[in-house]
Parts: C-alpha cells; sequence; structure tokens
C-alpha cells in the first residue's frame, strides 16, 4: 500500500485515480449499465454503486464519530468476513441512478472526502488510533483507510471496467 509524504500527495493520488476510473465510464451506453458479462465480477452500475457504498460509508464512519455515535463497521447489520450483503445494498441503493448521476454523485462524496482530508491535521490523518472506527489490530492511520476507500478501488475497479468492454465486444 501507497505511504503519502503529505496531505496533497493523497489528495492528488485520489483526484487521479476518480479521474481515469471516471474516464471508463464515457463510452458505456445507459442501456447496457447492467448488462452482465462472463468473466467480470460486476456490471459497470455494480461497480459504480460499489464505490459510492464505500466512500459513503467512509464518510459516515467519520460523521457519526465526530457526533459522538457507536461507529458499527462496516455498517450496522453487516460483519467484516461476509459482505457480499453489503454490496448488494449498495447495488440496490443506487440502482435507479442513471451512470452519469452515479459520476455527478460519486464526484460529489470524493470531494466530501478531500474537503474531510484538509480539515484534518497530519497526526490525524497520519497517525494511528486517532479515530475508533479506524482502530484494528493493524492499527491503521486514517490516511490508509482513505487509500482503500478511494485510490485503491478506483485503480482496480478501472481494470475490471476495461475488461468489461473488451468482453462485451
Amino acid at each position: 500500500m501507497k505511504n503519502y509524504e503529505s496531505k496533497q500527495e493523497l489528495i492528488d493520488a485520489i483526484r487521479n485515480s476518480l479521474s481515469k476510473y471516471l474516464l471508463e465510464f464515457s463510452d458505456i451506453l445507459e442501456d447496457e449499465k447492467n448488462k452482465i458479462i462472463t468473466g467480470v465480477d460486476k456490471t459497470p452500475s455494480q461497480n459504480i454503486s460499489y464505490q459510492l457504498g464505500w466512500v459513503s460509508l467512509l464518510l459516515e464512519w467519520e460523521k457519526d464519530e465526530k457526533i459522538g455515535k457507536e461507529v458499527i463497521t462496516p455498517k450496522k447489520g453487516f460483519k467484516w468476513n461476509n459482505l457480499g450483503l453489503l454490496y448488494q445494498e449498495f447495488y440496490q441503493t443506487y440502482c435507479s441512478y442513471s451512470l452519469d448521476e452515479k459520476k455527478r454523485l460519486l464526484s460529489e462524496k470524493v470531494n466530501d472526502v478531500i474537503d474531510w482530508i484538509q480539515s484534518l491535521t497530519d497526526d490525524e490523518l497520519f497517525l494511528p488510533n486517532q479515530r475508533k472506527w479506524a482502530t484494528t489490530a493493524a492499527k491503521w492511520p486514517v490516511y490508509k483507510w482513505i487509500h482503500i476507500n478511494t485510490v485503491a478501488p478506483f485503480t482496480n475497479f478501472r481494470v475490471q471496467i476495461r475488461k468489461w468492454k473488451k468482453l462485451k465486444g
């Protein structure tokens, strides 16, 4: 996993990976967004819904902790070792949106993440145990949670979208 030297380096990585990820959707037709392709885990609609779900959860964890609410990760009623049902909830939550609406929503949510990053001190962002929701056996700092819910999936799921487009023919 990438270690960032500064807030700006993390923000630049998020913006760059999001831009490349969203660009992959520019030539996908709306009536094909739910097309299942053998050999690809998610449809384009599911793919971007997955991203929206995780970025939204990340922001929700922070918001809830700030107001003193107990944060249950990944989400109340869901367990880390059985995330399939959570993914189904993401797909259901965003199924009525067009791809363009989902792209806009994801961009807005990512802008919220960037605003949040800018509001954090370097210690809050880069030192472990700065948030109750981010306290794990691995003792990850908040920036790693942000990375695995933005940069990493935007990069990895971009490959899945490209594979979907190639196999779609």
